[in-house]
């Protein structure tokens, strides 16, 4: 009797939940951050947190958009997968902005959802929502536990999913009856993925030809976009400019993937890029993209995006390869592995010297501009001071809007995975919630969110979590007043008809962030701003600042809808 007693307490101590499995396997997965909110679908995720003794640190945003945001963040500067737990229904919903962000922007997220019990499911139960079918279109891959046994097994692909190839989010839809479900036998949680083989390696065929393309070119001009970031390969980026000594130009997402201030760097391009980057690719004759993907905001009007030149594209998404601008020269693979056999390759060019020198007029005749006021702070400036202040070396998350432009054409970014905004979805909200991932995934480096005093309101709430985690994120708003880049666009656009884009109700920001026990400061001149402001961005605890700018400030140069990027206006001042 004594030998079954004992046998019994033993098949007890084997037997775990799924929710037990699910605490292992991100432990098995080197977690150290998880984003969560916990609501009725997942309380036995949450009860197993309890009763674990984790290896990773929960954080609790205080909303859903906040945890993916962060996630995000966290994602961007780390290269580790943004974890996410969120209760069933509104929880669910509530993710949907930042999961669409993140496929977007190819970062690596992998969300676990609650679910009401299996055999309630399709009932229209009390938070039920159908997540399966909501996030189909905008995650790379999204799977549904209706075993126990499976779920170690599905949490291991949702990672290698995710942060392979190119990245992307994954949701696990978990019910609550499997969270709740015992299982004694440890299942196998070996991958079973025989359709998911993404290419890495490029074609040495097709690296020859991009290497013969540029020894026959003289006005060769190259794109760098976030995938050289994602690749970790921004040195092989820069040993491939240093060799050949060509001009480059980044998208708004590959900022800090080449030095901001090496002189072949000619600016980001675009709707608000230089002149001499927007330039120099409608002149080139070689364009070589490595790592982008050819967005609206990158080419204007298609067809007067670079019109002369033959078009490489290096990317790991063969979907992407074609798919906007027409290219020549297609290689699909992992960036860091083309530019590893670039740089390997011999290529004997013809002299460039008249094509650089051209590149270089431009960038010295017509540099980013403004002009100071006498009343308020010019933004530009401002965000020129956040540089000085910070020695170029902080990690700026952005918000959507005028101000994000402003911080991608005024704070100068010389290293990867230190720009972080949001790129194809212009998510609003987003600057605050990722500054705190960012923190949390190097809480040494300096983390500033530049935001505008619209989007700040849209998930202001998470001074909170910086408070609660005594996170020393430093919350600049450059605050205008208005939408402004609505207002930009109304002025320049719709004869100056401001439909609900002004702003004159604002809460009092400092007063806003004392409240939260956040040290707050106001800069209504430019006079007040120098030595107290690089005081507060080098303390070691929260910082909002309200910094005033002029409300009419317009963010130049642009190229307007429908137009080719070199028909920009407000190159110059007073040029349109």
């Amino acid at each position: 009797m004594k030998v079954e007693v004992e046998h019994s307490q033993e098949v007890i101590a084997n037997i775990k939940t799924g929710a037990d499995l699910l605490v292992e396997a991100l432990a098995e997965h080197e977690v150290d951050t998880v984003f969560g909110y916990p609501g009725g679908a997942v309380l036995p995720i949450y009860d197993a947190l309890y009763r674990h003794e984790s290896s990773f640190k929960h954080i609790l945003c205080r909303h859903e958009q906040g945890l993916i945001h962060a996630a995000e963040g966290y994602a961007r500067v780390s290269s580790k997968p943004g974890v996410v737990i969120a209760t069933s229904g509104p929880g669910a919903t509530n993710l949907i902005t930042g999961i669409t962000d993140a496929m977007m922007d190819s970062l690596p997220i992998v969300a676990f959802t609650g679910q009401v019990s299996t055999k309630v499911i399709g009932t229209d139960a009390f938070q039920e929502a159908d997540i399966i079918g909501l996030t189909t279109p905008i995650t790379k891959h999204n799977y549904q536990v209706t075993d126990v046994k499976d779920l170690k097994r599905i949490v291991k692909e949702a990672f290698h999913i995710a942060s392979t190839g190119r990245p992307g989010p994954v949701v696990v839809d978990i019910p609550k009856n499997i969270s709740e479900a015992a299982v004694e036998e440890a299942a196998d949680d070996a991958l079973r993925l025989p359709g998911y083989q993404p290419t890495t390696k490029p074609n040495p065929l097709q690296i020859s030809r991009l290497l013969e393309a540029l020894q026959k070119s003289e006005r060769p001009v190259v794109l760098t976009g976030a995938g050289v970031q994602f690749a970790k390969a921004s040195e092989e980026l820069r040993a491939f400019i240093k060799k050949y000594n060509l001009p480059v130009v980044s998208t708004l997402l590959g900022l800090g993937t080449f030095n901001a201030d090496d002189e072949n760097f000619l600016g980001m391009a675009g709707m608000h890029g230089t002149y001499a980057a927007n330039m120099a690719i409608h002149d080139a004759d070689l364009l070589i993209n490595i790592g982008a993907r050819f967005d609206d905001r990158l080419t204007g009007k298609i067809a007067d995006f670079s019109p002369r030149a033959r078009v490489a594209h290096i990317d790991i998404d063969p979907a992407e390869i074609g798919k906007n601008v027409e290219t020549q020269i297609p290689v699909v693979a992992d960036a860091k592995e083309a530019l590893e056999l670039l740089n390997a390759g011999q290529c004997e060019m013809k002299p460039i010297d008249s094509w650089r020198h051209k590149t270089q007029t431009d960038k010295e005749q017509n540099p980013l501009w403004y002009e100071h006021s006498d009343e308020l702070i010019s933004p530009q400036w401002f965000i020129e001071q956040v540089y000085k202040a910070t020695g170029g070396k902080a990690i700026v998350t952005t918000d959507v809007g005028q101000h994000q432009m402003w911080s991608a054409q005024f704070y100068k970014f010389n290293q990867p995975n230190h720009f972080v905004t949001s790129g194809g979805l212009g998510t609003m909200g987003f600057g605050l919630p990722a500054a705190i991932g960012a923190q949390l995934a190097f809480p040494d480096k300096t983390v500033v969110a530049v935001v505008g005093d619209g989007g700040f309101q849209m998930t202001m709430q998470e001074l909170a979590t910086l408070k609660q985690y005594n996170l020393p994120v430093k919350v600049v708003i450059v605050n205008n007043e208005a939408l402004g880049m609505v207002r930009q666009w109304q002025e320049k656009f719709y004869d100056e008809r401001y439909s609900e884009s002004l702003m004159h109700t604002n809460p009092d920001f400092v007063k806003l962030g004392e409240s939260f026990g956040v040290k707050s400061y106001r800069y209504t001149q430019e006079e007040e701003v120098s030595g107290e402001l690089k005081e507060a961005l080098q303390s070691n605890e929260p910082v909002l600042i309200d910094a005033r700018v002029v409300k009419l400030d317009l963010v130049y140069p642009m190229v307007p809808a429908g137009k080719g990027n070199h028909e920009m206006i407000g190159v110059r001042p007073c040029s349109e």
